[in-house]
Formats: C-alpha cells, sequence, structure tokens
C-alpha cells in the first residue's frame, strides 16, 4: 500500500459531529505524547498534516484525516495529569461516544512509548478493546531513542505487559521512518478484510 495524498477532513467536538466513515477507519489512540500526530505525519509522508506539540494534552477533538483507501480519527490523549478532573472526563466521554458505534471502527492504534512499561490507563484501554471485541494493534512509539536490540528487547516486554504477542506490537519511529512499512501492511490487511466483510454483506442482502 501507497499513500500518495493524504488529508485533514475535519475536527468534531461532539459525539453529533463524528463522521459516518465512507471507507474503512482506524483509530489513533493513547496516552497524551505517546506520539498520534507524528505517527500520522510518518503514515502520510508529510511533516505537518497534523499538528505536533511539545505539550502534551494538546489534541482535545476527534480529528479526521483521508489517506485515499482508509480513513484515521486521531483520538484525544488520555492520562494526562496536568488538566483538571472536568476536562479528563470529558475526554472519557468523547472515546466513550466515539466507540459506542464501533460498527464505524475496523481497527484500533493503541500507542505507547516503546521506552516505558504500560500506564494503567493503557491497560484499561486495551481491556476495553477487548471486552468490546474491538481488533488493535499496538504502536510502540519513538523506538529511535532505543538501539536495535533494546528496542527488540522492549517490543517482547510491551507484549508480555499487554498479554499479547511480540506480532501485535510494531515499533515505529517518526524520526528514522521505522516501522511505516509494518504500518502500511497492518492497514492493508484492514483494509482487505473490510473490503471483504462488505462483499459478504452485500450478498446476504
Amino acid at each position: 500500500m501507497q499513500v500518495k495524498n493524504a488529508s485533514f477532513l475535519t475536527s468534531a467536538a461532539r459525539p453529533e459531529q463524528f463522521l459516518r466513515p465512507q471507507k474503512p477507519m482506524i483509530a489513533v489512540c493513547g496516552k497524551s505524547n505517546a506520539g498520534k500526530s507524528t505517527l500520522i505525519n510518518l503514515l502520510a509522508g508529510r511533516k505537518n498534516l497534523a499538528k505536533t506539540s511539545a505539550s502534551p494534552g494538546k489534541t482535545r477533538l476527534v480529528n479526521y484525516f483521508d489517506f485515499g483507501d482508509f480513513w484515521l480519527a486521531d483520538l484525544p490523549g488520555y492520562g494526562y495529569a496536568a488538566v483538571s478532573k472536568a476536562e479528563q472526563a470529558a475526554w472519557a466521554r468523547t472515546l466513550e461516544a466515539f466507540f459506542a458505534r464501533k460498527e464505524d471502527v475496523r481497527h484500533v492504534f493503541l500507542l505507547t512509548d516503546i521506552r516505558r512499561d504500560p500506564s494503567a490507563d493503557d491497560m484499561q484501554m486495551v481491556r476495553f478493546l477487548v471486552y468490546h471485541n474491538l481488533p488493535f494493534t499496538v504502536i510502540a512509539t519513538k523506538c529511535d531513542k532505543l538501539s536495535r536490540m533494546k528496542g527488540r528487547e522492549r517490543v517482547r516486554a510491551v507484549a508480555n505487559a499487554f498479554g499479547l504477542g511480540a506480532d501485535n506490537v510494531i515499533a515505529a519511529s517518526g524520526v528514522t521512518g521505522e516501522g511505516k512499512d509494518a504500518l502500511l501492511a497492518r492497514i492493508s490487511q484492514v483494509c482487505a478484510a473490510s473490503a471483504g466483510g462488505m462483499r459478504e454483506e452485500g450478498e446476504e442482502k
């Protein structure tokens, strides 16, 4: 799969503004400052499609992007303690409302910093995805900060912490581009499975 022309679609602040996808949609979620915007820019091959910030908690909306064959939905980051409890609760409600229409979501990319063990919020997110039977892949970001050997070691550690196989964790870096091919291959699988599911639904009708 190749991404030739990714573009920003719109932002949604409330559930009634959420888009109903016209293409397979992949949700991008994770702790604040896990690198969601950087990942989107990596996939797009652009530096500024998604705004990045050194300050965690910048994304307060659901931001939609069109990547040609699929859509990405960038969700608000969770677990940022420097904002008020009310704002944290508002972000949580946004996430819950978004995933309430799980038929709209074909796959979830859950981002976590490869250098750190998954947080309690990360573990809760995985339990949520498993409970609701939402397929997901863990993206271990910022792997350029580690040696290749240490990176492989951390991928296994992250997978073990989540109770996943190592093939369900992809190490990625927006700096070196590592992991981009694996991410696009996973997205290609998602799109192919989505197309197959749509054909089956049409045949049943």
